[in-house]
């Protein structure tokens, strides 16, 4: 093979061969990915049809692919677009993932698959039966298991030759510039105001890319957000909205497909930004819409004005984004109790009970509901407070105990004497009792 190429090109044979016949030592040759120095050297036969790849060392301090991740990554180096060069590009990145849920699923999944060299994950939370509708870093014998250390256990069976850090803290203002400064760039995967925007303002202070992706029910967002001086997500939502105006996905729902579907769409847009390739989604918002099949792109741009971003920012340091966002303020009072499923049942059979206000939506309680509990969406109720007495004992439930909890917190804001939020909702309740 060698001699047809010195033919072909006999300027090359000075570089490659010594004069004894032998492969110089800065030069590999590989015979479908494997070094032929480990199969008869210059002897090794070749089949037809095989893949001969000649591998020159170069400078520059590029980590170096091992023979298994040539025959890995073939794929790939197959694609000019990547090749050789971009395959050690993504060895050499490093990207944080925020979440291991719906969407750090199938982001880490496919960034691991790929061959990203460091991959970080940040998430505190346990394996829940729930989370395996959408959540397939997980299967069932890791239920009430560590997230990062079950994602960790996946994540090195489908690639070992990636390093997982693992940060096992919920991101906040006092770590996120310590945990993301090591990083090339953030897949936001969150599913929280408060994080999506500690996570943005974060990658603005140290200059990192946001690639970032959501979901509700059956649509999803993707973009990328603080690159190539393009906006940032403030730029396009500078506040959130009111708590409990829009749901999250435990209390709305998700189609346990459409995570899939954006977090690949995040991770595409991540190895675009490693690779330098492609049409990035910078100054572009993608909507998906599973019901219709429909994808619509719109065009935003960045803001002078955006208070972080922008020409005169007025953000400089992360803030307390709860308090930012509504969610947790000194002025806020929460004057109400919790009560334990079990504790509740007690109650109910001994006769003297309190009322129980079920807040979850219509739609909800053809799933399951409580037998003698008061019905009164959240939307709905702080329109229908007449309906209600500032003097009675209330039990407030919803389905896991966060949005009654907010409703616990808006009734003790208008007097009410005896509140107590359901612990756990009608989750626990359908566990334990």
């Amino acid at each position: 093979v060698l001699n047809e190429l010195f033919q072909a090109y006999p300027e090359i044979k000075n570089h490659l061969i010594e004069e004894d016949g032998s492969l110089r030592n800065f030069v590999n040759i590989f015979i479908d990915g494997e070094d032929v120095r480990q199969k008869g050297g210059m002897d090794a036969e070749v089949k037809d049809g095989a893949d001969v790849r000649i591998i020159p060392s170069i400078a520059g301090g590029a980590p170096k692919l091992s023979s298994e991740e040539f025959v890995r990554y073939s794929r790939h180096l197959s694609l000019p677009e990547v090749g050789i060069e971009g395959q050690k590009k993504i060895k050499g990145a490093k990207v944080l993932v925020v979440g291991a849920g719906g969407l750090g699923s199938p982001v880490s999944l496919y960034l691991a698959a790929a061959g990203v060299g460091t991959i970080g994950m940040v998430d505190f939370d346990v394996v829940d039966i729930s989370n395996l509708q959408r959540q397939i870093l997980f299967g069932v014998d890791q239920e009430g298991k560590s997230k990062l250390e079950s994602a960790k256990e996946r994540l090195e069976n489908l690639n070992p030759h990636t390093d997982y850090i693992l940060h096992e803290v919920a991101l906040s203002s006092e770590n996120a510039l310590d945990i993301i400064k090591d990083y090339d760039m953030v897949v936001d995967g969150t599913d929280n105001f408060p994080t999506r925007y500690l996570v943005n303002d974060a990658c603005v202070l140290l200059d990192k890319p946001n690639v970032y992706g959501s979901i509700y029910r059956f649509d999803g967002q993707v973009s990328v957000f603080n690159y190539e001086n393009g906006p940032c997500y403030r730029c396009l939502y500078p506040s959130p909205p009111p708590p409990g105006l829009v749901p999250s996905c435990a209390e709305g729902g998700v189609l346990g497909v459409l995570p899939g579907i954006i977090g690949t769409l995040q991770a595409n847009e991540a190895l675009k930004i490693i690779l330098g390739i492609g049409d990035l989604m910078v100054n572009r918002f993608l909507l998906f819409d599973a019901l219709t099949m429909e994808f619509n792109e719109l065009k935003i741009k960045k803001n002078d004005d955006c208070v972080v971003c922008g020409n005169n920012p007025t953000i400089t340091e992360l803030i307390d984004y709860k308090q930012f966002c509504g969610i947790e303020s000194v002025d806020v009072k929460v004057d109400y109790s919790e009560i334990d499923v079990a504790e509740l049942d007690k109650v109910l059979q001994n006769g003297s009970a309190p009322t129980v206000i079920d807040v979850r939506e219509d739609f909800e309680l053809e799933i399951s509901k409580l037998e003698g509990a008061v019905h009164i969406p959240m939307n709905e109720l702080p329109k229908r407070l007449d309906e209600l007495s500032a003097d009675e004992d209330y039990v407030i439930m919803c389905r896991t105990g966060v949005r009654s909890a907010q409703i616990c917190e808006f009734l003790a804001n208008q007097n009410f004497k005896s509140v107590a939020n359901l612990t756990g909702g009608i989750n626990e309740w359908a566990k334990r009792v």
